[in-house]
């Protein structure tokens, strides 16, 4: 790939004296415009990111039966991938919000390399789980990084460019389904030796990108920051963190309840329908499947509806679905799955978005603390749902999972976007 050039950046730089800058930006700023080359690079390399940790679920059922596993191990190994990733994710980010470091991103996709190196040959479950944490930690690193590019390049479209950012992954995930029945079925544990392919490809994007990044770094691009500790209210700093917790709470149990579609729903249609492995993994792909078009969708409705709205519709919407879900008819499953997917989904991006306006210049904190932190401990989530279906049985367990979108209702709670927009006032560096 070339070197991008130096007009690829201009949209980024900071120009202006500052006092001239603060006196008549408006007027002598042009608006930036939405890179969609960039949008698109860094969607892709989502998208390969993520169908790689894909490749963790979708191996699953093959080294239930290889390694004789129980699902409570099942559960540790999403817990591993998971819980690697989510906590080191606001670290990450807090460092890259202080210090933007451009090469991480390929860095990143290295580990990930080195991780499906490792477990395509993992002669025991100790291996798997060592081989695991390599991707987990590659996707620690390319998270925080890969929101700020995404930030860079949206321009004035915000919502649109977190959507095009984040479909990529819910796209990727949604191919383990996919993977189990055309790779893992036939070739095994095997099957993920071809996964280095992609990560090399991915290593190639990223250097590209990581390019990109610098050159705006170097013509001048600025993030903005939030205002000094002394100019904000502490009675709305207590409110801005209260939301923020609602918000983890929230995207923690949506991210639980996808966990335990996307990891135990397989095995729900097995032991219940008597479906085969690879004709119970066409449903969990239509639920992921769904949720990436929701989420492609969810951030231009965002920024035409509003944050607080869309957010609010989606966790309600899927209630129903998910609480009926467990008494339908297998004809009726796929049906009910798809809506939920969607609908639950819509709001992945728009939760980023609305978490960023709170607080302004962290991007890559938020990033952490949101796809990081609180998706990552649906992996806590994933290792609990394990244990109790060992001890309580599958069906008993996915009936109670059902009663988890209630947590939804705590988006009421949430301020509306001009009230949010009062309690902060980024500024530039």
């Amino acid at each position: 790939m070339s070197q991008p050039s130096a007009a690829t950046t201009n949209h980024t730089v900071v120009s202006q004296p500052k006092n001239e800058h603060k006196l008549n930006a408006q007027q002598t700023t042009p608006a930036p415009r939405t890179l969609y080359n960039i949008l698109l690079a860094i969607s892709f390399v989502h998208l390969f990111n993520d169908s790689i940790q894909a490749v963790i679920v979708a191996i699953f059922p093959i080294l239930k039966d290889s390694m004789q596993l129980s699902y409570t191990q099942i559960g540790w190994i999403s817990f591993a991938l998971n819980v690697t990733s989510s906590i080191l994710q606001p670290v990450i980010g807090f460092a890259s919000d202080r210090r933007p470091t451009p090469m991480l991103l390929p860095i990143g996709m290295c580990f990930t390399f080195t991780g499906m190196l490792v477990l395509a040959f993992a002669p025991t479950y100790a291996v798997v789980m060592a081989a695991v944490i390599f991707v987990g930690l590659g996707s620690a690193i390319f998270h925080p990084e890969g929101m700020r590019v995404a930030h860079m390049a949206a321009g004035g479209r915000k919502g649109l460019a977190q959507s095009i950012f984040q479909v990529g992954g819910n796209l990727g995930q949604s191919l383990a389904p996919l993977l189990t029945k055309w790779v893992f079925i036939p070739f095994g544990q095997m099957g993920a030796l071809g996964f280095t392919a992609i990560a090399a490809a991915g290593i190639a994007v990223q250097t590209y990108i990581a390019r990109w990044y610098q050159a705006s770094l170097n013509n001048g691009y600025v993030f903005a920051k939030r205002k000094p500790q002394g100019q904000v209210d502490s009675a709305q700093r207590r409110k801005v963190w209260t939301i923020t917790v609602i918000i983890i709470v929230l995207v923690f149990v949506r991210s639980w309840y996808s966990s335990a579609i996307g990891t135990y729903y397989s095995f729900y249609l097995i032991e219940k329908y008597g479906l085969s492995i690879d004709a119970a993994q066409v449903y969990i792909f239509a639920f992921l499947l769904s949720g990436a078009v929701g989420t492609f969708f969810g951030g231009p409705l965002a920024d035409r509806f509003g944050k607080r709205n869309l957010i609010i519709t989606s966790l309600l919407s899927v209630i129903p679905f998910a609480l009926i879900l467990p008494h339908l008819p297998l004809s009726w499953a796929m049906v009910v799955l798809s809506l939920s997917g969607f609908v639950y989904f819509t709001s992945f991006s728009t939760t980023v978005i609305y978490t960023q306006a709170l607080h302004p210049g962290s991007i890559g904190t938020v990033s952490g603390l949101i796809t990081g932190f609180a998706f990552g401990m649906g992996g806590l989530g994933s290792l609990a749902i394990g244990q109790w279906i060992d001890a309580r049985g599958i069906e008993t367990v996915m009936f109670i999972c059902g009663f988890l979108p209630l947590f939804g209702l705590l988006s009421l709670l949430l301020p509306n976007d001009k009230e949010i927009d009062s309690w902060t006032s980024p500024t530039k560096e």
